[in-house]
Parts: C-alpha cells; sequence; structure tokens
C-alpha cells in the first residue's frame, strides 16, 4: 500500500463521518418508516398498517400478521414421483395476511405502485405464490 493511501486511511479512521453511514437512496424514492417496532419499505405501507389496526379494533378483520413469507419451491425432476421432492429457491414476502370475520376468506395483500407492479420479477413470484398456496395477492 502506498504511502498516500496509508496516510488516508489513517485520516479516515480519525474523522468518521459525522452523519453516519450514507444509506442508498431507494430506486422509487419510498421512504422507510417504523411504526410500532416495524420496519416498513414506505409511508405508504404504513399508512395500510394504520387501517388495517383500526379494521381489527372494529372487528372486521382478525389475524392480522405483517410481512408473512412464502417458501417459493419448485419440484426436482432428477427424481421420479409420487411423492415429489420439493427445493425452496427463495422467498415471497408479502406486507400484510389477515381474515376477513365475515366471509372466513384469508387475504394477501402487497402494497404497490403502479411502477412496481409492472416488474417482471415481482409478478412472477406474485403467480408462484397465487398457484402453489391457493392465495390472491390483493395489490392496494
Amino acid at each position: 500500500m502506498s504511502a498516500d493511501r496509508e496516510a488516508w486511511t489513517q485520516w479516515a479512521k480519525e474523522h468518521p463521518n459525522p452523519r453516519g453511514p450514507v444509506a442508498k437512496a431507494n430506486k422509487y424514492h419510498a421512504t422507510k418508516v417504523q411504526l410500532d417496532g416495524i420496519w416498513f419499505d414506505s409511508r405508504r405501507e404504513a399508512a395500510r398498517y394504520q387501517e388495517l389496526q383500526l379494521l381489527v379494533l372494529a372487528g372486521e378483520i382478525e389475524a392480522l400478521e405483517v410481512h408473512p413469507g412464502f417458501a417459493l419451491m419448485v419440484p426436482d425432476l432428477t427424481t421420479e414421483g409420487p411423492p415429489f421432492v420439493f427445493h425452496t429457491i427463495g422467498w415471497y414476502h408479502a406486507d400484510f395476511q389477515y381474515r376477513n370475520v365475515h366471509t372466513g376468506n384469508v387475504i394477501v395483500e402487497d402494497v404497490k405502485s403502479p411502477a412496481t407492479r409492472k416488474i417482471e420479477s415481482y409478478r412472477l413470484r406474485k403467480r408462484m405464490v397465487e398457484r402453489t398456496y391457493g392465495v390472491v395477492i390483493a395489490e392496494v
């Protein structure tokens, strides 16, 4: 290492950034928000959480779950079935899941902007979860 680089490294250790580490800007300009000890990816998602909390208090919905995870699985085609062997290749994390008290239906929600609804990888994961788990993901 050159003397200049060593001097610069030493100076940087002694003079940390007063603003702390610089966070990377969100691609869609969303601001992360913490509410009730839970981190949400946007203010809009946090607002939807507050709406759902009111519906829980009103007795319209129950079993509210924040950021439920769904395993994305594919069958192992090298084995002969049944029983089939499945491998988890990733996870899909929705924003909310709850049960409608009146109908008993389980509802999975994702807060999406028009721009993020068009992302092909999101649309593929959404279709995989809907077909695998038999749920419909509502985009709010």
